[in-house]
Formats: structure tokens, sequence, C-alpha cells
């Protein structure tokens, strides 16, 4: 892997996030992989990153502790509940599973580690299209970034900028499924639901769960998860 170059991939564990890495790999990046553990309510996700990173094979995995919880404010990080009914991707409230400026910070972690590797290249599985109207998924957020991230590192006053790819950006959640079984992935290392049961089963009726089944259903689809409901 030494020739080939390097990649900082946001790898959460879910679905989109595995899609983005294995289409790093797929573009021949060495593959730095970043999860990030912030106490979120779904800490099963943080092994279905190791899964999916072992599988990956990539050149380096960091699970970097950072606990949002003690800012609270979402539902993945406070005793908010989560919503099982509603319309992702319909209403024009912002729910109360978004974190707040998580894709920013995550992305301000990976722009240091891609800065100190020498590295180019970030990846991110955001998706604006068929999910739930996360500001921080959208375009003009991540183009933002960049020109931001340009201009506050070394590497970018020195010509020697980060590209942030957001290869899923557009994609309904079901050519994201037809994208892993293409890549030869098994969906079932990923993690989806924001509120798994006490045993870790995925609830199936929370916003993530419900955009996760239509997605497999549309691409007509076996998606292995087991669900509570």
């Amino acid at each position: 892997m030494s020739d080939m170059p390097k990649a900082v991939v946001l790898l959460s564990g879910g679905l989109d996030s595995m899609v983005a890495a294995g289409l790093a790999r797929q573009g021949g990046y060495a593959v730095h992989a970043l999860t990030v553990d912030y106490n979120q309510r779904h800490r099963v996700e943080l092994s279905a990153a190791a899964r999916i990173a072992q599988e990956l094979q990539v050149a380096a995995h960091v699970v970097l502790p950072l606990d949002l919880s003690q800012f609270g404010g979402s539902a993945l990080t406070s005793d908010i509940a989560v919503p099982k009914t509603g319309a992702s991707g319909v209403d024009d409230d912002i729910p109360v599973t978004y974190v707040p400026a998580r894709n920013m910070i995550f992305l301000s972690l990976a722009m240091g580690w891609a800065e100190a590797l020498g590295a180019r290249d970030i990846f991110i599985g955001v998706n604006a299209l068929d999910y739930s109207g996360y500001p921080d998924c959208r375009p003009e957020f991540i183009s933002s970034f960049v020109a931001t991230a340009n201009l506050a590192t070394k590497a970018g006053v020195e010509g020697h900028g980060v590209t942030i790819h957001t290869p899923l950006q557009h994609w309904g959640k079901a050519r994201i499924a037809q994208e892993a079984a293409a890549l030869g992935l098994d969906p079932g290392m990923s993690w989806s639901c924001y509120d798994p049961t006490p045993d870790g089963i995925a609830c199936g009726t929370c916003d993530s769960c419900r955009l996760r089944r239509k997605g497999f259903a549309d691409a007509q689809l076996i998606d292995p998860t087991p669900y509570a409901a």
C-alpha cells in the first residue's frame, strides 16, 4: 500500500459509510478509516465499523473517543426519544436525531489526520437526496468546508489542499444498496438503527431503519438485518 495515495474515510459503521469506503478502495486509495466514538445511543455501530474495516483491509483504523453526550442536543446523544413515526426526507423540520455540527466536527478531525498523513483526499458518505434533511449533509456545506480547510491548514496554504469526496451525495438508498452489492460488500456488516433494543437488535421503526428497509425493497435486494419490528 506504500505506493497508493492515502485517503481518510469517515467510517461510522453505517451502510453509506461502508459504501463510501468501498468506493475509496476501488478507486485505488490506501484507506485510513476514522470512526468517532461520540458516546452515541447506537454504539453498536462501532462494532460494525470494526467489521467493515477488517473486511476492507484498511491501512489503518482509528477509533477516536469524543463524548458529544456532554453537549447533548440530539436524540442520539441525550435522553430525547428517537422518533418512530414521520416522513424522513419530506418534512422541512430538521429532526431531533440531528447531532449539532456533527459532520463539521468529524470533517475537522478527518482533515487533521489527513494533513498529518500527507493525504489529500477525504471520503464521507453524506447523502442529501434520500435522507432526513440534515443541514450538514448538503453539497453547499461540503464546498464551504473545503474552502475553509484549505485556508486553515499548512497543506492548503502551501498549495496541497484537500479534496472531499461525496460519492453518495445524490444517490437514493436503493442505489446505495445496489452499489454495496456491486462492490461485493455484505450489507449485514453495516448498522443503521438509531435506537437498538437492549439486546442489540435494530428497532425497525426509526427513520434510519425505515429508510434502509425501503431502500433494499426498492432495489429488490435482501436486507439481512434482523429487525425487532
